[in-house]
């Protein structure tokens, strides 16, 4: 009978042969003291919103986000941007994509125009990207380039009906007050101011500035009728286009107790001229002095008088004392500092 011989290996063997390859490959000389630098998470601020959590923001208010190039055509930047001279490249990929963008404005326009042709009557989408301008002040660095700007700012596009088709309601197109209370919803806590403004791409009437804490951020308003007919667009979108840094930069909400007194309303209308702005009057009431026991104002009311050139604007008060409730003579003190301040800033009228 033959058997299979019987080999003993020695561990010693092995491991010597294991140190002898380690040795030769470099692998046996490992550090043995840790790094010196320090390991710490990078936690954005309370203050700060990532673009992710941005994304999410904007995505729920049922935007899709759409990602395009950033080389546009020349005559996006005159016609929609008003850019007689935008950066162009010297080696471009495309003849139609010669030029760097610097608004978004047009590649949005290009998404809804790929929708219309494939018959989707109702979009919205949003773009988070970087536009190019020229800026003599930008010095060369890590992330720069001398001469030229690169911030980054969100795009958005909304045409067709303002909400999914449901039974329970009529269909309406989607208008510029939508959109806006979208970026008020976005720019929450903080309070924008949309003042009226022109702009290249949009219509005449119907564009605003929007300001956050008396800075100007960027535009919303709907797309120019010249343009429209341009692209060859059904419907005139609504389109806007806005500062990053105004959507990721935010105030903290500070805590304020509840006051355990009952609230008061009252309603007071006044007369003021026709160009006087909703904004003008909150302005003004707001800073009237009234001991920090209004608590909120509110319009509900506009009417034009034919026989007047004037408009009369009811607005509703919430006063409220923290501290103690509210006699009858402070709430007639503080409503009567309100329409004198009315009175003196915007030359309103009480109506009886």
């Amino acid at each position: 009978m033959v058997t299979a011989p019987s080999y003993r290996f020695d561990l010693q063997i092995e491991e010597d042969l294991i140190e002898e390859v380690a040795r030769m490959v470099g692998y046996n000389q490992l550090p043995q003291t840790p790094p010196l630098a320090p390991i710490t998470a990078k936690l954005l601020p309370e203050s700060q919103r990532s673009e992710y959590a941005l994304r999410r923001a904007v995505a729920a208010l049922g935007y899709q986000e759409t990602i395009n190039f950033s080389f546009v055509e020349e005559r996006w930047e005159l016609e929609l941007a008003g850019n007689p001279n935008p950066i162009k490249l010297l080696n471009p990929i495309a003849s139609q994509m010669s030029v760097m963008r610097s608004s978004l404005l047009g590649s949005l326009l290009q998404v809804q125009k790929f929708n219309q042709d494939r018959k989707t009557g109702r979009v919205r989408v949003f773009e988070i990207g970087r536009v190019f301008l020229r800026d003599p002040s930008v010095v060369s660095s890590d992330t720069t380039v001398q001469g030229f700007d690169q911030p980054m700012r969100l795009g958005g596009l909304a045409v067709g009906a303002s909400d999914s088709t449901d039974w329970g309601r009529k269909d309406r197109a989607v208008d510029f007050f939508d959109v806006k209370g979208d970026l008020q919803t976005l720019l929450a806590p903080a309070e924008p101011t949309f003042v009226p403004a022109q702009h290249p791409a949009m219509h005449p009437g119907r564009c605003a500035q929007i300001m956050v804490d008396n800075c100007a951020v960027g535009f919303i308003g709907e797309l120019h009728p010249q343009w429209r007919q341009s692209y060859e667009l059904v419907m005139a979108p609504v389109v806007f286009e806005i500062d990053l840094d105004a959507l990721t930069h935010r105030r903290v909400p500070s805590f304020k107790s509840v006051s355990k007194f009952q609230a008061v309303e009252r309603d007071i209308a006044v007369l003021v001229a026709e160009q006087v702005t909703h904004a003008d009057l909150m302005r003004v009431i707001w800073a009237a002095p009234v001991d920090g026991v209004l608590r909120d104002a509110v319009v509900f009311d506009i009417y034009r008088p034919q026989s007047s050139n004037d408009k009369s604007m009811a607005v509703r008060l919430t006063l409220n004392a923290q501290e103690q409730a509210l006699t009858e003579a402070q709430i007639e003190s503080a409503v009567a500092s309100i329409v004198a301040e009315l009175t003196a800033k915007l030359g309103a009228r009480q109506r009886a």
